[in-house]
């Protein structure tokens, strides 16, 4: 899906009806742009696509976890898939409702087990059986009824790059596809826990829906077997993973054409889909601008040094991920050159892109890395004791500050300079 609400007006590149040049002059650099219209039309495209099917579309918050972005998505009707209390925080301080989250991660707290059902959330995918025991226990002693689901491990290769590939058995997220069924059986009759999904995710940034359209088979026929032992099985979740086009030459997915495989299939068996998508909601909403500090040359590589850096954007050396970088401002005839963009960290890890083809930029310029709008600021950091950069959210000609730029002081909040000593600790 094409960025089409960052194109170039009159040689400079603009957000929706902001032009970035300004963007930059008034809040500073780095920062990250977020656009509201891309955000509510990827959304979007995803209900047009379940038309007709019951649904529940829980948009993923680790992908971006802004308050206003989630505020956006809250009121476009989104629920939410979280992976921890502090998201699950976050949803309600964007005042999101509970009854709209799933609880995914394959490491719960106690704690989070806790809040999240006195908060009574719609329901929780579970990874194991300590944590269907522990959820059982912690529900019961609240006097609450988890729902659940357990994440199966279809066995099915994402082909995508192995950290954010999940969907093999030799990988630690889920429960084993053949010893699904039994585990079924066993937590069906644990006290305070009803078994009303079956749940899969395979990984993040599929470029081919051939894993997905496997691995929802193999799904759906597990729903129907435990069905037909008597289970009460309401919804399936099929996860998110869908990919964006970091790439010119990436294809860009649709989800239409996985649903019109399984929609026949979950109309039949009157099921729940829901949808856990993050990545390709928000990131092509998002850029990160960043200024040109010095251009230097090391024997015949040459280096564009720029004031971001990897703690603001960690996937290109995490990841060894791809992000287009362009001038935010157009020249005709400009020389191309062939150069390493990088960032200011005591890191040879700290760079964009290696050997890139860009235009020859200088001192002071801006430019732009796209589709940072997910797994970015979320991943960043205060490595080197960098404030983190601030966040903006811009619909039509309006700009709101989604989050202020990181203070010196706020470096140091919650620090301090005394001993504190605990005389109520045994010592070793």
């Amino acid at each position: 899906m094409p960025e089409s609400e960052f194109q170039f007006r009159d040689g400079t590149l603009v957000c929706e009806d902001v032009d970035l040049s300004a963007v930059a002059d008034r809040f500073g650099t780095p920062s990250y742009v977020y656009s509201k219209h891309a955000i509510v039309s990827r959304y979007r495209a995803y209900e047009s696509a379940l038309a007709g099917l019951r649904r529940r579309i829980c948009y993923s918050v680790k992908a971006n976890s802004n308050l206003s972005i989630l505020d956006v998505l809250r009121a476009e009707g989104a629920g939410f898939d979280i992976v921890s209390g502090g998201e699950l925080y976050r949803v309600l301080a964007a005042g999101g409702e509970a009854s709209s989250v799933v609880f995914s991660g394959v490491g719960k707290t106690e704690g989070e087990i806790r809040f999240a059902l006195q908060e009574e959330i719609h329901s929780f995918n579970c990874e194991s059986l300590a944590e269907i025991e522990t959820i059982s226990r912690l529900a019961a002693t609240l006097e609450r009824t988890a729902s659940i689901a357990i994440r199966v491990n279809p066995d099915v290769d994402a082909v995508t790059h192995p950290y954010i590939s999940t969907g093999l058995r030799e990988h630690k997220f889920g429960v084993d596809i053949a010893t699904a069924e039994e585990l079924y059986c066993y937590a069906a009759k644990l006290p305070a826990i009803v078994t009303e999904g079956v749940s899969c995710h395979i990984g993040s940034q599929l470029l081919t829906i051939d894993p997905l359209i496997e691995a929802a088979d193999r799904i759906i026929t597990l729903a129907e077997r435990l069905r037909t032992r008597g289970l009460p099985i309401r919804h399936l979740d099929l996860g998110g993973g869908l990919g964006v086009p970091y790439r010119s030459s990436d294809p860009a997915l649709s989800i239409n054409a996985l649903i019109d495989h399984i929609g026949p299939k979950i109309r039949a068996l009157d099921l729940m889909l829901m949808l856990e998508p993050g990545r390709s909601v928000v990131a092509e909403a998002g850029v990160l601008l960043t200024r040109v500090l010095l251009t230097k040359q090391n024997g015949g590589k040459k280096f564009v040094v720029v004031d971001a850096a990897m703690n603001d954007l960690i996937r290109p050396a995490l990841y060894q991920a791809h992000h287009e970088i362009v001038s935010v401002r157009q020249a005709s005839g400009r020389e191309h050159i062939q150069a390493d963009v990088v960032g200011p960290i005591c890191e040879t890890g700290d760079f964009f892109a290696r050997g890139r083809v860009i235009e020859a930029v200088e001192a002071g310029e801006l430019l732009a890395i796209r589709t940072a709008g997910a797994y970015g600021f979320v991943l960043a950091c205060n490595y080197n004791s960098r404030p983190r950069p601030c966040e903006l959210l811009i619909d039509g000609s309006h700009i709101s500050v989604a989050k202020r730029r990181e203070s010196y002081e706020d470096l140091v909040r919650g620090e301090s300079l005394s001993t504190i000593v605990h005389t109520d600790l045994e010592t070793a």
